[in-house]
């Protein structure tokens, strides 16, 4: 069997390694945190003391990492993966980063001999621990083709949207919508609760209503109206807000490149920016509602009795 290295145990990869070990695989991790290194040991991957270590025997090599450069360091230079990794092994990213890195990062790839797909992920942690993420990927037919169980055993549904840095690219286009719906989502919840509604009874309104969408279905920011997701546990864990802001950012570059106009995608990412200069930074995404809605008053106001 194929040996997998899995680098970046984190709230994504956690989860996606885990999945791996339970379809069977033998997978080694690493992650420069201790603690998410024990965790992931804990699911029955193999911990290494080093990236090298871990890419040693490895044939598949997946990285879940936090920005471009993380990226570009992890795989270029002498001490890089594509120097320390097996001839002929397959790369797999499921970070959310610029398309530039991609292709710039799998020509390399391709000239030592090693072949590259970009596969970055959407569904978030809920998602990722039930083994339902979508993938968009780009790279050639026949390294899919071998990554596809892989992605199988942690996805759901798997696109093929083009060549190299196409996956990437897709991904921005989706994160910077689900943005745009997450920072609309709570602004009508805002407007509803500001007038007396019931948030519970709102909720189950949109979602059978032309308003519907993934946060009010699978990722609700409202607390108290859905097990499971970061809003039910204080906005811990999840997609942070600074990742959140990160990967608009990258989205609004692609804009200004390709002369897009997006005046909404805009908007949103100036919402967020501001909701992490709040001090929210390293919560959920979906604590966005934070910046609209004062959740201590409302369920203070709740306990006592009173009417918002």
């Amino acid at each position: 069997m194929t040996k997998i290295a899995f680098l970046g145990l984190g709230n994504m990869g956690q989860p996606m390694s885990r999945n791996l070990v339970e379809a069977g695989f033998d997978v080694t991790g690493f992650d420069l945190s201790g603690e998410a290194l024990a965790a992931a040991a804990g699911n029955g991957v193999t911990p290494a003391a080093s990236t090298e270590e871990a890419i040693a025997e490895a044939g598949i090599v997946i990285t879940m990492l936090p920005t471009g450069d993380d990226v570009r360091n992890a795989f270029l230079g002498g001490s890089g993966i594509v120097e320390k990794s097996r001839p002929g092994a397959l790369f797999i990213d499921s970070s959310t980063i610029s398309s530039t890195v991609t292709v710039e990062v799998e020509a390399v790839a391709r000239a030592a001999g090693r072949r590259m797909i970009d596969a970055p992920v959407s569904g978030g942690t809920p998602r990722a621990q039930s083994g339902e993420l979508t993938f968009m990927v780009g790279g050639a037919e026949a390294d899919l083709d071998e990554a596809r169980p892989l992605l199988e055993a942690m996805g759901a549904r798997i696109y093929h949207v083009g060549g190299p840095g196409a996956g990437h690219t897709a991904k921005l286009c989706n994160n910077i919508l689900s943005g745009i719906c997450m920072a609309g989502t709570v602004e009508a919840l805002a407007l509803g609760v500001a007038n007396g509604l019931d948030p519970a009874i709102l909720t189950e309104v949109m979602k059978n209503s032309s308003g519907s969408n993934y946060a009010l279905e699978r990722y609700h920011p409202f607390p108290g109206l859905m097990d499971g997701v970061p809003s039910a546990r204080n906005f811990a864990g999840g997609f942070r807000s600074d990742f959140q802001v990160k990967d608009m950012r990258l989205a609004r570059e692609l804009a200004n490149t390709s002369r897009t106009l997006a005046p909404m995608g805009n908007l949103a990412t100036d919402l967020f920016v501001l909701h992490c200069q709040n001090g929210h930074a390293g919560e959920d995404y979906s604590s966005i509602i934070k910046l609209v809605i004062d959740l201590d008053e409302y369920f203070r106001n709740i306990t006592e009795g009173k009417t918002t």
